[in-house]
């Protein structure tokens, strides 16, 4: 198939539009001057049937007249009472007629014949002419403006085309919305968020493969040496039974590692889930509800609230099941015995917000916790769960962030930020 150019569809309807603007525009010029030069005609010649007629006072003294472009005479006419005009052509020549009341009950009328030969001829040959030659410099001077209105219109465009097309995962820059006219905006916005996007998932990305190499070389390496030594010479069955136990652990962690990989797999086929529609406020009191199950062996209360009864929206469920999950499994290991763990929903206008806040060690910020294989504290784990959380969110078009509590408490706020595409609310 043949590659269209934007720009040239884009200049060639602007002038056949501006060509057709200037005919129409010409011939409704045309025909007002024509229809003005005989409304001219038609007034001279009834004001001069006027004179006439009141002139001569019976068709006794009326005298028969003819010039070189006008006859006057008086014929008779039984159908007709009142003037009226005809336009005929006769012999190459074109004539206009007045018939004008002249002695209505002997069925007399004033008839003035003129030749308008010479004011067609004027309205062909100086005006229509005239205005033809006009035309074709407006004509040119709309395809001038045409070329440059489409080149000033499509520059956004072509500007936007090349910053793009000029990008890899290793030149990934913003698109300036200075130089651009404001509709371009929110399209700028789109593409410098979707840059950011592709920006921090490369990094995260190649972050996640050597953090995996890694991860994995190292107990590989452990396991290696220490059965290496122990085979090197015959030792108590205990040493091997320890060598052995090493080995075990090191293929659990190596097996929650995998675990761990693979679920950032399900989470991109995620992405492409159906949306569920439910009632999220209910939703997240049943889902309360199974975390108490988790919590109470650490003696922890797990508390919801939510500044409406009910919020009915739709979701990808397991991306945002993906999310919580992981905000309150956090909570639960990093907070201690006998505290407690609120989670929070709150609609806004245009945003549905989740929190999850604990009474943990908290975190510290400067390190950033979405990256993959970071992790808080000495509490076991791979260290890729928030980096899922925040693929997921991601997905989910939403905003994720983790901060320290600000209210003179230890503990840190997951909290969760989506789009409100809420049909109902109930408050």
């Amino acid at each position: 198939m043949e590659s269209r150019s934007i720009y040239k569809q884009f200049y060639n309807k602007l002038i056949i539009a501006t060509s057709l603007f200037i005919i129409t525009l010409s011939f409704i010029f045309y025909e007002y001057t024509r229809s003005t030069i005989y409304e001219d005609i038609h007034k001279n010649l009834l004001k001069q049937a006027k004179q006439i007629y009141q002139g001569t006072y019976s068709h006794d003294n009326f005298k028969p007249s003819q010039t070189e472009s006008i006859t006057v005479e008086l014929v008779y006419e039984k159908d007709l009472k009142n003037y009226k005009f005809y336009n005929y052509k006769k012999n190459s020549s074109y004539y206009v007629k007045l018939l004008y009341p002249f002695e209505l009950k002997d069925k007399l009328f004033l008839q003035i014949i003129k030749n308008i030969d010479f004011e067609r001829e004027l309205l062909h040959s100086l005006i229509f002419k005239n205005l033809f030659i006009l035309a074709i410099p407006g004509f040119i001077m709309m395809l001038l403006y045409s070329v440059f209105v489409s080149k000033s219109l499509l520059k956004p465009i072509i500007q936007i085309n090349n910053k793009l097309s000029h990008m890899d995962e290793n030149t990934l820059t913003q698109i300036d919305k200075k130089d651009l006219p404001i509709e371009f905006h929110s399209l700028a916005n789109s593409i410098n968020s979707l840059t950011n996007r592709i920006e921090t998932y490369v990094k995260f990305k190649k972050e996640l493969f050597i953090g995996a190499a890694h991860e994995l070389k190292t107990p590989l390496a452990v396991m290696k040496l220490k059965n290496e030594v122990t085979l090197r010479k015959k030792r108590e069955i205990e040493q091997y039974e320890e060598t052995l136990n090493l080995t075990i652990k090191s293929i659990d962690d190596m097996n929650k590692m995998i675990s761990s990989i693979l679920d950032i797999g399900r989470a991109e086929g995620a992405q492409f889930e159906q949306m569920t529609d439910l009632d999220l406020v209910q939703y997240l009191k049943k889902k309360s509800n199974d975390y108490r199950m988790l919590s109470a062996q650490k003696n922890i209360i797990i508390t919801f609230f939510s500044n409406v009864n009910y919020l009915h929206t739709s979701i990808r469920l397991t991306l945002f099941n993906q999310i919580l999950q992981n905000f309150v499994q956090n909570a639960i290991k990093f907070t201690p015995e006998n505290k407690s763990i609120a989670i929070k929903l709150k609609k806004k206008k245009d945003k549905i917000v989740l929190t999850v806040i604990d009474e943990g060690i908290g975190i510290n910020e400067d390190i950033d916790l979405f990256a993959p294989f970071k992790r808080v504290g000495n509490q076991s784990g791979v260290g890729l769960g928030l980096f899922l959380a925040k693929n997921a969110a991601d997905a989910l078009r939403g905003k994720i962030s983790l901060k320290n509590r600000k209210d003179g408490k230890s503990g840190c706020i997951a909290k969760l930020e989506l789009p409100n595409t809420s049909r109902l609310t109930i408050t």
